[in-house]
């Protein structure tokens, strides 16, 4: 594999040992490389390099750029229909992802509406961005930034801001996003290049497009270099909303015609020359991964995501080669299961190991970590929700069991040592398959040299709602010991849930109800059925109730939505007005501070400064500002909010036409989440069957096995 880099990303981890040659080496590529790429772009399509006199210049003056529709035909094979991922980006409505509803032609950009299937706000902040002034909006780089934080910003900066957004046409509630987005000198920049706009997240191509119009007049065109650059970077950000870390040529182009762009081809080209797309060459010709994908010899992508697959790599390899034991003892450790032995003695001999197996197989990495405590060694167990980390708690103790989350920010766990790492010995992190290619990178940073870390998950879980498949990725890589559970799930639940993890939809015998289906014929008979189950059949039958039983769905909108249910929900087990911004006291919420981590909690009261709720780890005080994009009500989730936790009782409704959004992963997935009980309300005779038949969940193109394997190859 040959790989190629603009440069050191700031947030780059420096390179440790070996990692630093090959980096070196891949970074030598880089000038023939891009070279390479544009000249074979432009031998293909005929497209001059950029800056020629049919270059973007000249399409710019093409005349009145037209309305880009963003609709999925617009969009490359495998990012559109990814129902992983779009459950994925339905989950980060929750999470101040509110976007912006469809409008009609040449209508500028908006508030944030409700539907469903567009980007989270928070994935999308930067998007379309290109630094022209270091010193202006801190935090941008090419092809997109992470989302800005929350604090005060200039008045007088969102003030003129404003006034531009206005002269275009725009509404001035978007100023205060465009500064924390761009700066304090955000008014200069968006009226240089208004495009900019649509790195607010919420703001669709067409309303960006209008408001360019707006402010620009007849000097914009759809062929607008600004243009180009921003819907390069908006096509790669969505993508990597729906998991993948970089595409094919071929799949960029189609997307960007999609957006009406003139000379997709000659975007990105250009794109790659100013080193806002990097270019990847990835095997060789004809070289397929284990799982049988067709081979993409040529890939673009943000450096974002290629510097944290580059990374994440790298402190892979850093973990297995700095590993040199410790002398614990581990021979007199009682193993409650020979899978549990199995990894004991692989974590024992090797700094990284990957475990895999169902939710039974959760108590294998808690009797390592607790092996570990009894060895002298400093023995920590993450998992990813505060769901996972109190099931945790309740076998190793509360000092030993943290979330992702808070090991991270320093919360809980361990301290850091003078060089940043965590005061650690052994790190097992549950629910691996949940970490997107970013947070494993930070993860994976923090742990020190000469120290064990063992991933563990379900391979057929549903991925992260994050960029990447690290998991997977790391267990197609072979590079380190791998521990495969035989610890099978237990009882009826047990007993489906494996089925459908195998592709079989297997009717059980459950004589104590403890898997119960129930068929509806329409929606309106599915929600009440639903209602009917969580406020009177469970709670009688199992003698729970309130927040033991959870009910999951596929997405936020539709007619069996998780909005349709928790509304009908409200009515019946807390009916009130919603007099604190929709909301009253009782009402189960959901809170999403950032995108794919969810907070469940009960609403408590109101304060001058925002909405108090009790969580599972105590009191959150949510601002005032981000109410209604972080909380939403919780009786119902969607299947990615309710990855990672478990209840008593699990309610799944599957919906007749969910279409895309129902696949093998997500039926597995929500099928578990009920310890006790699983009600499984069913609408139309085939869609589940074919689902859980079908492939596990759409693919996503990432390039960290590739990465992992070349770095082999060197070794």
């Amino acid at each position: 594999m040959r790989s190629i880099e603009r440069g050191e990303s700031p947030a780059a981890p420096a390179p440790r040992g070996d990692a630093a040659e090959a980096r070196r080496k891949r970074r030598e590529a880089m000038a023939a490389e891009a070279a390479a790429f544009q000249a074979a772009e432009a031998a293909d399509t005929g497209t001059p390099q950029p800056g020629g006199a049919d270059g973007p210049e000249a399409a710019a003056e093409a005349g009145p750029a037209a309305t880009a529709e963003a609709d999925p035909g617009g969009q490359p094979p495998g990012v559109t229909g990814d129902s992983d991922a779009d459950a994925a980006r339905a989950d980060g409505s929750a999470s101040g992802a509110t976007a912006a509803s469809p409008q009609a032609e040449g209508q500028p950009p908006g508030p944030a509406g409700d539907r469903d299937t567009d980007a989270p706000a928070a994935a999308r902040a930067g998007a379309g961005t290109r630094d022209r002034d270091p010193g202006a909006g801190a935090g941008r780089h090419a092809g997109g930034a992470g989302p800005a934080g929350r604090g005060p910003v200039d008045a007088g900066a969102v003030a003129a801001a404003a006034a531009v957004l206005a002269e275009g046409g725009a509404p001035a509630e978007l100023a205060e996003g465009v500064v924390r987005l761009l700066g304090e000198r955000a008014a200069a920049e968006l009226r240089d290049d208004p495009w900019l706009v649509l790195g607010v997240g919420g703001v669709r191509v067409e309303q960006g497009d209008a408001f360019a119009r707006g402010l620009l007049g007849d000097a914009c065109g759809p062929g607008d270099e600004r243009r180009a650059r921003a819907l390069v970077a908006r096509v790669l950000e969505d993508a990597a909303v729906r998991g993948h870390t970089a595409l094919a040529p071929a799949d960029l182009h189609t997307a960007l015609r999609g957006y009406a762009l003139p000379d997709p081809e000659a975007a990105v080209t250009a794109a790659v020359t100013d080193g806002q797309v990097l270019v990847f060459r990835e095997g060789e010709e004809g070289e397929d991964d284990e799982e049988g994908a067709a081979d993409v010899p040529l890939l673009l992508g943000l450096d974002r995501y290629a510097m944290a697959e580059e990374s994440l790599a790298e402190g892979f390899f850093r973990l297995l080669r700095s590993f040199e034991g410790d002398g614990a003892d581990w021979s007199a450790t009682a193993a409650p299961t020979p899978s549990a032995a199995e990894l004991i003695k692989a974590a024992a001999a090797s700094g990284l190991v990957v475990h895999s197996g169902g939710e039974a197989a959760r108590a294998e990495p808690v009797a390592l970590v607790a092996a570990a405590r009894a060895a002298g060694l400093r023995g920590y167990a993450a998992a990813y929700t505060v769901n996972g980390r109190r099931r945790l708690a309740a076998a190793l103790g509360d000092d030993a069991a943290v979330t992702v989350d808070g090991l991270l920010s320093g919360a809980e766990g361990p301290g850091r040592s003078a060089d940043g790492s965590l005061d650690l010995d052994l790190l097992a992190v549950l629910d691996a398959p949940q970490l997107s290619v970013e947070e494993a990178t930070t993860l994976v940073e923090s742990v020190p040299d000469g120290a064990r870390l063992v991933l563990s998950g379900d391979p057929h879980a549903l991925w992260s709602a994050g960029a990447g498949r690290v998991f997977a990725d790391l267990l197609a890589a072979r590079v380190c010991p791998r521990v495969v559970s035989r610890t099978p799930d237990p009882g009826p639940i047990g007993e489906l849930v494996s089925c459908v993890g195998e592709g079989e939809l297997a009717a059980v015998e459950a004589p104590d109800k403890e898997v119960v289906v129930v068929p509806v014929r329409d929606p309106r008979e599915a929600v009440h059925r639903t209602v009917q189950l969580v406020a009177d059949s469970v709670p009688r039958a199992f003698g729970v109730g309130g927040a033991q039983i959870q009910v999951v769905t596929t997405g936020h909108g539709g007619p069996v939505g998780t909005r349709a249910l928790n509304a009908a929900l409200k009515e019946r087990l807390n009916p009130g007005p919603g007099r604190f911004g929709g909301f009253d006291p009782g009402d189960r919420v959901v809170h999403v501070p950032v995108p794919g981590r969810t907070l469940p909690g009960t609403v408590t009261g109101a304060e001058p400064e925002g909405l108090r709720l009790e969580c599972e780890r105590g009191s959150v005080l949510v601002p005032r500002e981000d109410v209604a994009a972080t909380v939403r009500h919780g009786w119902a989730v969607t299947g990615h909010q309710a990855a990672g936790m478990r209840w008593p009782a699990a309610v799944v409704v599957v919906p007749g036409d969910a279409g895309p959004l129902l696949t093998r992963s997500w039926v597995y997935t929500a099928f578990g989440r009920g310890e006790r009980h699983l009600s499984v309300v069913r609408g139309g005779d085939q869609a589940l069957a074919q689902a859980v038949a079908g492939p596990p969940a759409a693919g996503r193109t990432t390039r960290l096995t590739s990465v992992l394997r070349e770095l082999t190859a060197q070794t």
